[in-house]
């Protein structure tokens, strides 16, 4: 729950507008939807109907409480905590860095690298909804784009026409733009996949380090010593010395540039 609330914090000046937008285009056109309106009291029912606008105002509050998966969703937030789950894993730390800390620095690397986009969907589609000058239609529209096109580059050729071909009865054209439930799945996907492969390359090192520790300790004839907890010093040393966190860091954000 801490770091759904941490996270949330960071994107909310992006995340809960555009899924205010989202929403509302869901629903349908609304004029001038106003956010401070919106919460200017609930309308009466009228039989055993609802109305309109209590639905409205029902999905936009459930839908806010998905606000952290869907920034995980369309940011490179999942990709770096990938790679540094697996490196964790590869020097043979089980807790350390803890869960917390690995979350918190993928999160403000995930800001650090996605600022421009955020900068441009908030320039481009808050605040001018905010001002009045473009319609909800126009706003989720203009708010989405800066992400649509980061994802468009991150994705795997041939990701978006697979997912497409597993529903041929949707007749998804994309020869025109790519539907955005279509572009997330490929978009996800692509980037867990780069995660493993990644997380292949950083193995290899920390590995030949268990395999020598492990061939010296059979020929000394000490077999009852697990090698894991032998090589732990050296993997340690190794990546200090390598200073890898930062070599890594550098890595996963050039990768973005």
């Amino acid at each position: 729950m801490k770091i759904n609330k941490l996270h949330l914090s960071l994107f909310a000046a992006i995340w809960l507008a555009a899924v205010l937008f989202m929403v509302g285009n869901a629903l349908g056109q609304v004029p001038d939807p106003a956010v401070p309106d919106l919460l200017d009291g609930l309308p009466a029912l009228e039989g055993t109907a609802l109305n309109a606008r209590i639905i409205q105002l029902f999905l936009i509050v459930t839908v806010l409480s998905l606000a952290p998966g869907i920034a995980m969703m369309i940011t490179c937030l999942p990709f770096i905590v990938i790679v540094f789950s697996f490196l964790r894993q590869a020097i043979g730390l089980q807790q350390s860095p803890p869960n917390m800390m690995i979350m918190g620095l993928a999160m403000f690397l995930t800001f650090f690298i996605m600022q421009p986009v955020f900068t441009q969907s908030w320039e481009e589609g808050l605040t001018p909804f905010m001002d009045g000058e473009i319609t909800q239609e126009q706003a989720t529209e203009r708010t989405l784009a800066p992400f649509r096109v980061f994802m468009e580059k991150r994705i795997m050729d041939d990701a978006v026409q697979r997912l497409a071909d597993t529903m041929p009865d949707r007749n998804y054209n994309l020869e025109e733009e790519t539907p955005f439930s279509l572009l997330v799945t490929a978009f996800m996907l692509s980037e867990i996949k780069r995660g493993f492969q990644i997380g292949f390359v950083i193995f290899l090192p920390f590995l030949i380090i268990d395999l020598i520790v492990a061939s010296i300790l059979m020929a000394m004839g000490m077999m009852m010593v697990p090698p894991a907890v032998v090589s732990l010093p050296f993997k340690l040393a190794f990546f200090v010395v390598a200073d890898g966190w930062l070599k890594i860091t550098e890595a996963l954000i050039a990768g973005y540039l």
